[in-house]
Formats: structure tokens, sequence, C-alpha cells
């Protein structure tokens, strides 16, 4: 079945960094659908962790029923990523009632009213496709698996707040990195980092903190690109300390971190992560797609072996369709991280990586984000 997944939309962002909302985008988008059996959003399709649910769902609405007009009786699956998770939890809550549940395995293929109540609405919006949930991921083809990617944090070296709030979970869980062995093991780490968060989010808007613009700020300072004055002097301050605050959160137990931030590092960071990952639960030939770090690939000039999991694995990203400006240059499509991409999954031979906005400038797009 030839596939199209696209991940990372963040609908209802309050930066206004999902591009989807411009109907220009919406347009390429759907452009791009000619002769696809089947469209997988993979994950954090809203943005949950902004504020209020009925804030992301108003956004998304239009975007969802022009997309069931466009797949017109086709298949679009929808799966769970970290900053929508809310929408698989009342699933997952329900189903720890059961005693004893079944094992959550790699694929788990639900209604999306049986999901929860906002999946059904998702879909009563996109009423001319055929629409099913799938969590965590989906068997794309019988040597393509494809998940959101959200486990990969319990593995990334990269001292972000929910990397830091999954150390002091495995620590309360007594569920060491080194121990993760199944999907029911990397819930109960990550759940209840993500119901936290979800939950700050439920009445109102959140702080920067818990919006990303903390850490969007800080990787700005860290990687030189403050402004003058006092605001330079602080981000010299940070960047002298930092080494040594990783340090101590090494020694705390909530490592192992690393103190090196640059774009390379994030990137190579993401793949070995998501690689043990993948590993740990099983995943180890054919190609694994997933989205979450926002950098599709592999693109051309990357280095092969970056992209080579455990075993014969191959990783494949889909990238984003989120305006974000740290990561971009002035030249439109020159940034890996330019949004806008995808991943084509055909009957045989290797996933595609699509890029679909590549001359689509600054000024088309949403680009209210940090």
């Amino acid at each position: 079945m030839r596939t199209l997944l696209i991940s990372d939309l963040h609908l209802g962002s309050s930066f206004g960094a999902d591009v989807l909302r411009s109907p220009v985008v919406r347009e390429r988008l759907f452009d791009a659908l000619d002769g696809v059996e089947r469209v997988v959003l993979l994950g954090d399709v809203l943005e949950l962790r902004h504020g209020p649910p009925r804030d992301a769902l108003k956004a998304a609405e239009p975007f969802f029923r022009e997309l069931g007009d466009a797949l017109a009786g086709r298949e679009l699956v929808l799966v769970a990523g970290n900053h929508d998770h809310a929408l698989v939890e009342p699933w997952l809550a329900e189903r720890a009632q059961l005693s004893p549940p079944e094992t959550l395995g790699l694929e788990t293929l639900l209604e999306p009213g049986r999901a929860s109540g906002a999946y059904g609405r998702l879909a009563q919006w996109a009423a001319g496709a055929q629409v099913v949930v799938a969590y965590p991921g989906l068997r794309v083809r019988e040597d393509v698996y494809a998940t959101h990617g959200h486990y990969l944090d319990l593995h990334m070296t990269v001292p972000t707040i929910e990397r830091l709030g999954m150390g002091v979970m495995g620590r309360l869980t007594g569920l060491a990195q080194h121990e993760l062995a199944s999907v029911e093991d990397y819930e109960a780490v990550a759940g209840p980092v993500y119901a936290w968060r979800d939950s700050v989010a439920r009445s109102r808007p959140t702080s920067e903190a818990l919006s990303g613009i903390t850490t969007v700020k800080a990787w700005r300072a860290l990687g030189g690109h403050s402004a003058g004055g006092l605001q330079a002097l602080g981000a010299l301050a940070l960047r002298a300390g930092f080494p040594a605050a990783v340090g101590a959160l090494n020694r705390a137990g909530l490592g192992p971190l690393s103190a090196d931030l640059s774009v390379g590092e994030l990137r190579a960071a993401g793949l070995r992560a998501m690689g043990v990952a993948a590993a740990n639960l099983g995943v180890r030939e054919g190609y694994l797609v997933f989205g979450h770090t926002h950098r599709p690939g592999p693109l051309p000039d990357d280095a092969v072996i970056e992209w080579l999991g455990a075993g014969d694995l191959r990783l494949v990203n889909t990238g984003s369709w989120c305006y974000s400006a740290i990561f971009l240059t002035s030249r439109p499509g020159e940034s890996p991280y330019w949004p806008g991409s995808a991943v084509l999954v055909d009957e045989q031979g290797a996933p595609q990586v699509l890029r679909l906005l590549q001359d689509v400038g600054h000024d088309r797009l949403v680009g209210a984000a940090p």
C-alpha cells in the first residue's frame, strides 16, 4: 500500500509555528496525495502542551476537514506522540483497569472513538477518510515500522526538561535505561512525565518553561545567538556554567548527559537514542520511520553510518511541519530543518524522503515561531 507519512504538525501551537494553518502549505501537501493510498500522521499532530486542548482542536479542525475530503475514502492513520499523548491516554488508562490487560505490543489498532473522545472528533472532521488510530506505532510494510519516536528521549544525552524528567522518573520506578525492554517499560517511565505536563496545560496557557520557549532561549544563548548588553553577559555566564551543571546532573544519576548542544550533535544524539530504543523493543532489521526530532533524513549529504541502528536496521526521519527559526537560515529550503518534509513508502524499495516546501519562502509560512 503506497503510504505517505508526515509527523510533528503541532497544530494549535501558540508560537504560530504550525505551517499547515496556511492554505498555501495545505495545498502543497494535498497535491502530494496523488496516487497515495494511505496517510499516516505520525504523532505530535496537535500541540497540547501550550494550552487547553480545545484551542488546539479548534485550530486543527479546518485541516482535518480538508484532509478528509482530499483522501476521499482512503485510509488515514493517527499515531500519538509526546506532545499529543493525551489523545491516547484515556485508552491506556482504560486498559490498565483490566485484570490483567493484554501486553502492549508495537502496534495496536483502535477505532478513534475507542481511543478517546478527542480522536473521535478528529475522525468525524475527517469523515471522508477511513480513520484508524495506531499506538505506539504502525507496521507500514513487513519490513517498515513507523512510530513517533518519543521513546528515544529516555536515551538522549541532550539535557532538556523532558529528558531530566525521564531521568527522575526512571529512578523512582526503578527502571534504569539498560533495563527497558518493552513498550510497557517505556510507558511506565514516560507516561507520568507526559501526564503531568498535559494536566498543567489543560485549563490555561503554560509558562515559557513548559511550552518550550525557555529551552529555545537557552539553546540560543549557549550557541552564541543572544543580543548585546546585559543579555550577552548573561549568555556568557550561562555558557561558562553549563558544563559544570551537566556534570552535576550526571553525578546525581540523571545521565548520561552531554554539554554539547551543537546542531550536529543534536542530530547525532537523536539517531543514537532512537537506535537504542529500537533495539530494546526488538526492532533490529528493515526500516524504522520516525519523527520527533524535526530533522528529516537521511539527506544526500548525511553520513550513512549515523542512520544505522542495531543489527540490519536503517533509520528514516520524516522531519516536521513546524517553523522553528532557531534552526533555519535566511535562504528558504537551505536548512535541513526547513519544514514540509514527508516519507513515502511504496510497496517495495527504500522509503523516500520528500521535501515539499523547499521553494516556499519565510513570508509564506506561519513564521511567528521563536
